[in-house]
């Protein structure tokens, strides 16, 4: 055995060794060394507040002659009432009528538990396993005086919840929603652009972690776990996402089910996420394990030119759809392919996030929703070529009255991505 090969034998032996003591820590779920939480400070939604978006919804249910709003379990629930719940086949909601108390309806032996995290003065309607729950419902939709009066329903809830209400009240009384839910949630207050910006915090600081830690040998599963570890050791709940994606997987923008495994000149992507007392972050960086090609390094510059272009057009009144399509016309310009078409940039520049991490508006060409200060949205560009790679930077931004303001800085480079 030669000298020179002998050194690639051991060098490839000690960088085995390596992924498998990073693998024995992950697995063995022991916190990163050197990472404290940084959301010790991080102050959740007020009941306050709460009783407010009651009151603002409760104005728009009179101006539009509605008598109530239905909400079932999820994000919207806790949006309003503060109650963190799970959807099942047993049904728990809120309805707001347009006058007096949210009546909350749940099972029997859930309530204790719902009571836990409900923030809002209302009044808590049980029911047995053996009874109806849409005609309680329907006769909270009714209250006082609004017997005639529609009930509008939360525009994520499902089928069965809409048809066992329609039954119970009668056809025709069951309208869409999505407006109230768009009027009160699409524009943040501060607190909760405080609780975005800690999530933002810690999902960078985490990414930044798992960055310098990543080694040859290592599978997308790995860098993963290492990157949930990060974020909540760092404060955050990493439920939420860490995709990551190698080397021709990043060409595909949700990944692909061939395995991958980081080597010399491997496209790293990673897409992560976490929430802080409600409230989500959405980080996307791009670099190469390695040094990278001409090829790869022109595709950065452009993606990391696309979301500044993003920014630059971004302005009050204007449409969000048209951030979308100033992007679009550059990438079109470079020679990308057209209309979201492969190669290019195949999915919309951006999307609207708060407790959700996809919510209206989007930043897609054809949503006319005029751009307004306290909207969130990310800013993600990505260029995809199957067969070979692909890049996504990601930050996310509110706008203000002088213009967006970023949660997190762009990338500088695709050798310094953080």
């Amino acid at each position: 055995m030669t000298t020179v090969s002998r050194r690639a034998v051991l060098g490839a032996a000690a960088a085995a060794a390596a992924v498998a003591s990073t693998a024995k820590t992950v697995a063995a779920g022991r916190p990163p060394a050197g990472l404290s939480s940084i959301t010790t400070s991080a102050q959740p939604i007020t009941a306050q507040e709460r009783e407010g978006r009651i009151g603002k919804v409760q104005s728009l249910l009179q101006q539009q002659r509605i008598a109530a709003f239905l909400v079932e379990s999820g994000s919207s629930l806790e949006y309003f009432t503060g109650v963190r719940w799970h959807r099942s086949e047993r049904v728990t909601a809120a309805i707001i009528p347009a006058e007096g108390r949210t009546v909350v309806v749940t099972p029997f032996f859930e309530q204790p538990s719902v009571r836990e995290t409900l923030q809002i003065e209302s009044e808590v309607r049980p029911w047995n396993e053996d009874e109806n729950p849409f005609e309680l419902i329907a006769a909270a939709a009714r209250g006082k005086g609004s017997a005639t009066g529609a009930l509008a329903v939360e525009p994520t809830t499902r089928y069965f919840i809409i048809d066992g209400v329609r039954k119970a009240a009668g056809a025709g009384s069951v309208i869409p929603g999505d407006q109230l839910v768009r009027a009160c949630r699409m524009v943040k207050s501060q607190s909760e652009l405080a609780l975005m910006q800690a999530a933002n915090n810690v999902t960078i600081a985490a990414l930044r972690h798992v960055h310098g830690r990543i080694e040859a040998g290592m599978e997308p599963e790995a860098i993963s776990s290492m990157m949930d570890q990060a974020t909540r050791a760092l404060g955050g709940d990493s439920s939420d996402f860490s995709l990551v994606l190698l080397n021709e997987a990043s060409a595909y923008p949700h990944g692909s089910h061939q395995p991958q495994k980081v080597h010399e000149g491997s496209v790293i992507l990673m897409d992560c996420g976490c929430t802080v007392h409600g409230y989500q972050s959405d980080i996307s960086r791009t670099w190469v394990f390695g040094e990278p090609t001409k090829r790869q390094r022109e595709v950065w510059d452009t993606v990391k030119r696309g979301q500044e272009l993003a920014l630059e057009t971004a302005a009050l009144g204007k449409p969000v759809g048209s951030i979308d399509k100033a992007v679009r016309d550059f990438y079109e310009q470079r020679g990308w392919r057209k209309n979201y078409g492969l190669p290019g940039l195949s999915h919309r520049t951006g999307h609207g996030i708060g407790m959700d991490g996809h919510e209206a508006p989007f930043l897609v060409r054809n949503d006319t929703t005029p751009l307004a200060a306290g909207m969130c949205f990310s800013d993600e560009p990505g260029i995809y070529i199957p067969g070979e790679f692909g890049i996504r930077l990601e930050d996310c931004w509110y706008m203000t009255s002088s213009g967006p303001k970023l949660f997190t800085a762009l990338a500088r480079s695709i050798d310094q991505p953080f």
